[in-house]
């Protein structure tokens, strides 16, 4: 039995294959591009905590500061936690909002073109159900055309028309499934950047204790 190449199955699948073919580019284009994206952002927050605390324990809040400064933007917690540490002095309350202020705008850069592989996700497995609707039709037609009617000529129909739901529901597995890991690694890195948060606030408070850092003022 001769094999069916993808360009046959591409034909035999009719009009709505060049849409999903649409697609799929556009699937593959923004999984690679948020992929190396996000592998370019070094998203540890390790060694950005530890180094600052100890310069906070050590009354160098300037010392933090340029420190952090010191990494390029592709280390945003080191830009989340300046940001917080810029605000020393002036309160619990204005550190953890300039925290969070920066921590949304770094994640939003991280996350974006995420609604659009859940739109694909969607949209493509639809697009391949009313190619196949389409396909039942036509195939539904020939059969009440035909004179003689045979199982071949139904199962060739139906078969034709099916293609079309398999590659739809593929595109939409493959554009689900790396929406998932990328938002796996972005909320790590979110339930990361709220614990150095969390923690520097006490590190400063401490400090405030004694004169140094976090103050009382809202």
């Amino acid at each position: 039995m001769q094999q069916t190449t993808i360009f046959q199955y591409f034909i035999l699948g009719g009009i709505f294959m060049w849409p999903l073919l649409i697609f799929s580019v556009a699937t593959l284009v923004i999984i690679i591009e948020r992929g190396i994206y996000i592998f370019l952002h070094n998203l540890k927050t390790d060694d950005i905590e530890r180094n600052v605390i100890e310069r906070i324990n050590n009354n160098d809040i300037g010392g933090a500061i340029e420190f952090c400064s010191s990494f390029s933007n592709r280390k945003p917690a080191a830009k989340i936690i300046r940001e917080g540490l810029k605000k020393a002095g002036h309160g619990e309350h204005r550190i953890e909002k300039a925290i969070e202020t920066e921590a949304q705008e770094r994640i939003k850069s991280l996350e974006t073109g995420f609604n659009f592989l859940t739109t694909l996700a969607s949209i493509s497995p639809l697009t391949g159900f009313l190619g196949t609707v389409s396909g039942m039709i036509s195939a539904f037609r020939s059969i009440a055309q035909a004179s003689e009617v045979n199982a071949q000529l139904v199962a060739n129909g139906i078969y034709e028309a099916l293609i079309t739901t398999v590659y739809g529901l593929m595109i939409a597995i493959i554009a689900i499934s790396f929406y998932n890991i990328f938002s796996h690694i972005i909320d790590r890195f979110t339930a990361n950047v709220e614990k150095i948060g969390s923690d520097i606030v006490d590190a400063l408070f401490e400090q405030g204790k004694n004169g140094q850092g976090l103050n009382n003022e809202n």
